[in-house]
């Protein structure tokens, strides 16, 4: 197991997914592309696991993106055309995914942090897309980024290379809090244990509803999420949920 490129444990209703080439700054190679698609598979099928934490190996990186020496560059397309895969397969998953970033988080690992619903970034990390300086471009990632960033600032990041701080990525949006180094283990326990203890199938309804609607203008979208919230009242959990409402009680989610 130790010497697989991604590690998957299972823990506490959470799936832990660790990027685990520390010695290349956690770099992203094809075996861990394919090794992703896998655990999602587990994931996606285990009604237990209700959230999935993406992190890498050590303190150093979270990661640094491709591996462009070996895993992606050496691959012609196949790497590229996986990480594409990966990304897109993580827009439109059924369970929510948070990003522990727990060291710098460049090119492709942003594209990847950014794939996740929430992010905690300890306050020492910097971020950035130094693609120009190797004479490439974010292209896969930069939808993503222009969804998470403000425009202006996204183009200086992506031309310039220039790396923003953890602090400066709170405040543009780029991540859900920056905290300090020894606080981020708690923060992260604290956002896995919320998810778990909410209802698992509106969250999974609700994560899947909002990326449907990026594609909808407003006038669309209102009415699709209208059709959306019938179902979701017509379930089990939506009625245990407010029976255990009024009655004060805990609920018992049965994800149905």
């Amino acid at each position: 197991m130790a010497d697989k490129d991604l590690l998957f444990e299972k823990r506490d209703g959470a799936a832990w997914l660790v990027l685990n080439r520390e010695e290349h700054r956690n770099s992203i190679s094809v075996e861990a592309l394919d090794l992703f698609n896998e655990y999602l598979d587990a994931i996606e099928a285990d009604q237990g696991i209700r959230v999935t934490c993406i992190t890498g190996a050590g303190d150093k990186a979270f990661s640094s993106g491709a591996d462009l020496g070996t895993a992606m560059g050496g691959h012609g397309v196949d790497g590229p055309m996986k990480y594409a895969g990966l990304i897109e397969r993580m827009g439109r998953f059924p369970k929510p995914f948070i990003a522990r970033v727990n060291g710098h988080c460049m090119a492709g690992g942003m594209g990847l942090m950014l794939a996740c619903d929430m992010v905690y970034a300890h306050e020492d990390v910097l971020f950035g897309t130094p693609e120009v300086k190797v004479g490439l471009f974010p292209m896969m990632i930069s939808a993503l980024i222009l969804r998470n960033m403000p425009r202006k600032k996204a183009m200086e990041m992506m031309f310039t290379g220039r790396r923003f701080t953890a602090r400066e990525a709170e405040e543009i949006g780029l991540v859900t809090r920056c905290v300090g180094r020894d606080e981020l283990d708690r923060v992260v326990d604290e956002a896995v244990a919320s998810i778990v203890a909410n209802a698992p199938l509106a969250i999974s309804a609700g994560r899947q509803a909002m990326a449907e609607i990026e594609a909808l203008d407003l006038e669309d979208s209102i009415p699709f999420l209208h059709r959306r919230l019938l179902a979701l009242l017509n379930t089990e959990d939506a009625s245990e949920g407010l029976a255990a409402f009024l009655q004060k009680r805990k609920p018992e989610w049965r994800g149905r």
